[in-house]
């Protein structure tokens, strides 16, 4: 069965319903998440050496024997295959066919709706196919206030909105800035804004944040560095780009507030989250430089750009680099002519 966004949970909490669940999809740290806690589900840990058999592509060989095999304490046995392909798909099948109990978990890359491993998980009832992709927006702000609650840390609302424009697309990455803002917390206290940028100011995640200002301020040199930094430790294009897009958007907001009569003081002021007192005097430049046409254009470019990332085969570091590359070239020119 092909299982949507709104039932995995479902089929999460529920893994004696199933036989084979297929994890596929460009979200390597979603794709781990979901088999370890099937596994943790069925077999109480994901290291009992009698329940839990963990297969990479080096001993795929042993798929069949470890899938067939008897549970020596009498449990339901978990067959964990890592880096999965279309060759499993003959030899899932034969096993889905037989009388075996184990729970088979594949996990696979990006998988076209073609592929042979797709075509079985979605054609059998005892079988489920779960896509995993990089939440955004309102998806992602749901489950990183879940992924709190869990740890009985509560956020405000204004800092759960900055902390998810600084968090990047990979699952793993995510649950690992909200382990250490948890553990900075500590259970029952709420994180403020102040707090989650103090805990998080020396991530991959600030220097995007650097790199966005200082390419919109005109600072070339500092913009190839920031985001140097930012890739190296393991940013992403399309965090980027997402970025990139948020800072546009409140520039444009408070640009349009000061064509229409308010002060540039009152309009910043008017932005949730605020704007961070050490970026400010860089937020004013960048106002300075860009007109709102400019700004618009820019966000627009920035959306071909992002669209251009997640295309198959697309070279998407150096678009990035481009990209960011050619507005602070564009905000060089307009301070030089000022």
């Amino acid at each position: 069965m092909k299982i949507d966004a709104r039932s995995i949970g479902k089929v999460l909490n529920a893994p004696d319903a199933w036989r084979f669940v297929l994890l596929h999809g460009d979200d390597s740290g979603l794709i781990r998440e979901y088999a370890s806690d099937l596994t943790r589900r069925v077999a109480g840990s994901l290291d009992d050496p009698f329940r839990v058999a963990a297969l990479t592509r080096e001993t795929h060989d042993r798929f069949a024997e470890e899938a067939t095999a008897l549970s020596l304490d009498g449990g339901q046995r978990v067959v964990w295959v890592r880096e999965g392909s279309d060759s499993l798909a003959g030899p899932v099948s034969s096993v889905l066919d037989g009388v075996g109990s184990a729970l088979i978990i594949v996990e696979a890359g990006v998988l076209p709706a073609r592929a042979k491993l797709r075509k079985l998980a979605e054609a059998r009832q005892d079988s489920a196919s779960i896509g995993c992709y990089p939440e955004e927006g309102r998806v992602l702000e749901g489950s990183v206030r879940r992924m709190f609650g869990e740890r009985q840390v509560r956020i405000t609302n204004e800092a759960l909105g900055w902390l998810v424009t600084q968090l990047g697309s990979d699952r793993a990455g995510v649950r690992n800035e909200i382990e250490k803002l948890a553990l900075y917390a500590g259970p029952d206290h709420e994180l403020d804004l102040e707090d989650v940028r103090v805990c998080i100011g020396d991530s991959g995640s600030a220097s995007i944040d650097d790199s966005v200002f200082l390419a919109l301020e005109g600072d070339r040199a500092g913009t190839d560095l920031a985001l140097e930094r930012a890739l190296s430790e393991g940013a992403n294009p399309v965090a980027v780009a997402r970025v990139l897009l948020g800072h546009i958007s409140r520039l444009r907001r408070v640009k349009a507030a000061t064509e229409q009569g308010e002060s540039r003081v009152e309009a910043m002021k008017s932005l949730r989250p605020p704007v961070f007192f050490k970026k400010q005097q860089s937020f004013e430049r960048a106002l300075s430089l860009w007109s709102l046409p400019a700004l618009a254009e820019l966000a627009q470019r920035t959306q071909a750009f992002e669209l251009s990332c997640k295309q198959t085969g697309a070279m998407d570091m150096l678009l990035c680099r481009r990209h960011l590359s050619v507005i602070a070239a564009k905000a060089a020119a307009a301070s030089r002519r000022r």
